[in-house]
């Protein structure tokens, strides 16, 4: 079970995609989360790059926290593709990255 909103996982998404801009807003938002959440956000963007399978979710969490040596938000902003896999991550757990973001967009 996922440990953080999938607003949230939309939110860091959609910061990523302008990470030039938004990158001390996205890494402030990161900080601000707990380490359940932090170990959640990491887990669905190792589901969505196939590191782990959507099943195997509450494994991918458990090993973000026993891991977990950089601070969150510099491993993830250091990550390629971090947007794309957040958001395949969502699809693969079966939520729409679509509606979600729309959410977040106020659309």
């Amino acid at each position: 079970m996922l440990e953080i909103s999938a607003r949230k996982v939309a939110q860091v998404a959609l910061m990523a995609r302008e990470l030039g801009r938004a990158e001390r807003e996205m890494r402030a938002f990161i900080e601000r989360m707990g380490e359940d959440e932090q170990a959640s956000l990491v887990a669905v963007m190792w589901v969505g790059r196939e590191s782990f399978f959507a099943e195997d979710l509450a494994e991918a969490i458990l090993t973000a926290k026993q891991e977990a040596t950089t601070p969150c938000a510099d491993y993830l902003i250091g990550t390629p593709h971090l947007a794309d896999n957040l958001e395949a991550g969502l699809e693969s757990l079966g939520i729409s990255v679509h509606d979600v973001e729309e959410d977040v967009l106020g659309r």
